[in-house]
């Protein structure tokens, strides 16, 4: 009873399943939910490349912009090109699901793994970064930031648990607010730049040639950089979660994050070499901007605060889309059905609850560091990228229809672009840590298959098609004693329910104790006659086996029920003052055939 208060508590009362169709989003509070991922990035991606970058010395650093720009004209590519898949797939245009319409399972399942791996690590990623924008202006806590990492992905589980309209709204308000205080930032910056008071510092105006830095480390910047793309596929995802008409709504809400992400991505970096930022290991680039442009008060410290608002809250894409996806695998027979089922609050719990335990594992192994984890980011999101864009142009060129020729052109060049920087940042990212996830691609698939395999066994299996019913079966009741006492007699009278013929099985290992047994047997045991298995090495499984594979000779229609009395103390905590013979005795039928194990509890009063 005090767990279910507890769980009302948090995730709040049921609701029933009519009330579903209420829970869809506007596109304002669509674009805080599904957009906050993508938002979000902008706040470490220009350091990224910096801190790439940095390696060929700080007149390096002036490539940043021109890779500002090649990422910015990416975003614009992919946008553009989402727009069409949510246009040909109303409901819900996910990878996994263009994937598997048009390139088919195995090409799906791929696109389906990537995608999980991406939405764990948009949760740890999000998350680091949150809390480093909360240690850059509080230095005193950055000893903290793992514990600080796992609460704030707590909060965020238990307010998803609570329902999708909830978190929305919930998230909305700190959405807003960080994208009106970035391009506060990035306008007065901008001025103060273009009007000389803000004391610029630009980086070296001239840097060296490729030769002089390396085309692998400049690769290696961009790869570094495409960060900020991921979480621009959340809105074709999520294409359900909308208000009618839905793809109308998330073609506009996909419309409003390009033209956002593209600004505040190109801003900062323009920020970031006009005042000659260089990246620092205990201070985020996005502190340094707005310490050089607000100094050290309000405004200062209300940046931070937003930027580590929207951070945490950018794990919410993952919590709305990992459960999605999860839930369509979960259809298809690829992962376990427990996927598939809504909770309480009409949202995916087990799908949360997974999500959560696995951002928190990462967490804790890298220590809650940021750049230890973005090797691993963004190689998983373009793999999707670049099948669900192959998709489409598989699509056009079979479904055709109006303007599909510059349809198909434009998801082509998403799909060629997206699969080349899919290529640069496994490469460059390889050695970093990115080997992980290309390993774990298709360790993964390898399990959905073994998975979807075992489910079609078991439905064969099961299948009433060309079945014959089996012969009338016999049943033969044992009751399993150790000692006679109210449990004892409680099991004896349910056995004889059963069948009349029940009878009483108990397993010798002292002599004295089986005389004892039987001169209260007359009395107590319900004229069920006792049977007495010696057992020399006072063994309890060896006789009872034998004696059952005895039962067992007489057919595979011969049925054997096994009734164990088990009284259950009134705590917890004392169950483990007792023995677990019968939890022994079940696991090791658990697994026989034709052996049932009936277990009857006695409860003990407090």
């Amino acid at each position: 009873m005090r767990l279910h208060q507890l769980k009302r508590l948090f995730v709040g009362t049921p609701l029933p399943t009519a009330q579903s169709r209420h829970e869809r989003l506007s596109k304002p509070t669509a674009l805080a939910v599904f957009a906050s991922d993508a938002l979000s990035s902008t706040a470490y991606a220009t350091e990224e490349i910096l801190l790439v970058l940095i390696l060929a010395g700080t007149a390096a650093l002036s490539y940043s912009l021109p890779i500002g720009v090649a990422i910015a004209a990416l975003i614009a590519i992919v946008v553009s090109s989402y727009r069409q898949t949510i246009l040909a797939y109303p409901q819900g245009g996910g990878a996994y699901i263009v994937s598997k319409d048009n390139l088919g399972t195995y090409p799906a399942l791929v696109a389906g793994a990537a995608l999980l791996i991406d939405y764990v690590l948009t949760v740890a990623v999000s998350v680091a970064a949150g809390i480093a924008a909360v240690t850059s202006a509080v230095p005193w806590l950055f000893r903290y930031r793992v514990v600080l990492c796992v609460a704030a992905v707590a909060v965020v589980a238990i307010a998803n648990l609570r329902g999708i309209r909830e978190s929305g709204k919930l998230f909305a308000a700190p959405t807003y607010l960080f994208v009106v205080s970035l391009f506060g930032l990035i306008a007065y910056g901008s001025v103060g730049a273009i009007f000389d008071f803000l004391g610029e510092a630009p980086y070296q105006a001239h840097p060296p040639g490729l030769e002089g830095i390396g085309l692998f480390l400049l690769l290696r910047a961009f790869a570094s950089g495409c960060a900020a793309l991921t979480g621009v596929e959340a809105v074709s995802d999520g294409v359900p979660a909308f208000k009618p008409p839905e793809a109308h709504n998330a073609r506009v809400v996909l419309a409003w994050l390009g033209a956002i992400l593209i600004t505040l991505f190109l801003g900062i970096t323009y920020l970031a070499y006009d005042f000659g930022i260089v990246p620092k290991e205990h201070e985020t680039v996005v502190s340094q901007l707005a310490r050089h442009v607000f100094g050290g008060g309000f405004l200062y410290y209300e940046i931070q605060f937003v930027t580590m608002l929207i951070l945490l809250l950018a794990a919410n894409t993952s919590f709305a889309d990992f459960p999605r996806l999860a839930f369509f695998l979960a259809r298809d027979r690829f992962i376990p059905r427990q996927f598939s089922t809504q909770g309480d609050r009409l949202v995916f719990s087990n799908g949360i609850v997974i999500l959560g335990g696995l951002a928190v594992v990462l967490l804790l192994i890298f220590k809650g560091d940021t750049h230890a984890l973005i090797p691993l980011y963004a190689v998983g999101v373009f793999v999707s990228f670049t099948l669900s864009q192959g998709s489409m142009v598989r699509r056009w060129m079979r479904v055709r229809g109006p303007g599909w020729w510059w349809r198909l052109a434009l998801n082509g060049v998403g799909a060629l672009v997206t699969g080349v920087v899919m290529v640069t940042i496994a490469v460059t990212k390889f050695s970093h840590g990115a080997w992980i996830v290309v390993l774990l691609i298709p360790t993964l698939v390898a399990i959905f298959v073994v998975v979807h395999r075992h489910y079609g066994e078991v439905s064969r299996q099961l299948s009433l098609d060309d079945y014959s019913p089996p012969p009338p079966m016999t049943n033969t009741v044992l009751v399993l004693v150790g000692d006679l006492h109210r449990g004892v007699v409680h099991a004896l009278q349910y056995a004889q329910t059963l069948s009349p013929s029940a009878k009483a099985l108990y397993v010798e290992t002292d002599p004295e104790r089986t005389r004892r047994l039987e001169e209260r047997w007359g009395k107590w045991g319900q004229g069920l006659p006792l049977i007495v298995l010696t057992s020399p090495y006072r063994s309890l499984l060896g006789p009872l086996l034998e004696y059952i594979d005895q039962l067992q000779r007489h057919g595979d229609n011969h049925v054997v029920t096994i009734v164990l009395p088990e009284f259950i103390p009134a705590r917890w905590w004392q169950q483990i003052l007792h023995n677990q013979t019968a939890l022994l005795i079940k696991g090791t039928f658990l697994f026989r055939k034709n052996v049932i194990v009936t277990d009857v509890p006695y409860h003990l009063r407090h």
